[in-house]
């Protein structure tokens, strides 16, 4: 069935989500402190490592060396300025503001945040795009599911630490990869290995600036304003490849 794939994911952020809200009701200030920070650390260090993998190549000598450089310094820039001039920021939270209203918790301050905060987290990066995929073109949910699991733990800490704004996390990553799933026959050719190893190398990035804003316990870095970048990574692969 096309598309099981993301009804699983959406499902584990969901169930994470409410099992987050019992346990954040438990916890102190203080250790939704230490949480937080010890997520974001883990996001952080998560997406050092997926970028130094992309960005490392090791020499016939067995010398590691650097690759990509110019792809990815271009790819930020460029993505950064489009991301401005349509101030994706600014729509990601007034579709939180949206959802906040619609769902009668204009009361609670962090609810935007967190939702931002999630939907970053759970959107950016190869695993999404590619698990899709696999499930709209092949029928195969199998790395949809692994990311449903991860994704369920993640939601517990978010929602626990940051509010139930994460919860609905679950509506841009059903109608993302929902999306992808569905048109997966017309993206299949767009993602060649290059264009998903350009993908996970700007994509990592984006996921150690979400946890930089986490550990600063503010927006430091507009992170949805840089998402065209990823476009921009998938394009260098076709310009450099022809």
């Amino acid at each position: 069935m096309c598309g099981i794939g993301t009804l699983a994911n959406t499902g584990a952020i969901v169930v994470g989500g409410l099992v987050g809200l019992l346990v954040g009701k438990r916890l102190r200030k203080r250790f939704q402190e230490t949480v937080v920070a010890a997520l974001a650390m883990s996001v952080m260090f998560v997406g050092v490592a997926g970028t130094l993998q992309e960005m490392l190549r090791a020499n016939a000598d067995g010398r590691l060396v650097s690759h990509g450089a110019l792809m990815f310094v271009i790819s930020l820039a460029v993505g950064g300025v489009l991301g401005e001039w349509w101030n994706l920021d600014s729509l990601f939270e007034r579709f939180g503001s949206w959802i906040r209203r619609v769902t009668h918790n204009e009361r609670d301050a962090s609810f935007v945040d967190a939702f931002v905060t999630a939907s970053l987290t759970f959107c950016i990066g190869a695993m999404a795009i590619v698990g899709a995929i696999e499930d709209g073109l092949k029928g195969d949910p199998s790395l949809l599911y692994l990311k449903a699991v991860m994704d369920g733990c993640f939601t517990v800490v978010l929602v626990a630490s940051l509010g139930k704004g994460a919860v609905f996390s679950a509506i841009p990553v059903f109608l993302y990869q929902g999306g992808i799933a569905l048109a997966s026959r017309l993206l299949a050719p767009v993602f060649t290995p290059e264009a998903m190893n350009n993908l996970s190398y700007v994509g990592n990035l984006l996921i150690f600036c979400v946890g930089w804003n986490l550990i600063h316990g503010e927006k430091k870095i507009r992170v949805a304003n840089l998402l065209p970048s990823l476009i921009i990574a998938i394009l260098w692969a076709f310009v450099t490849s022809t």
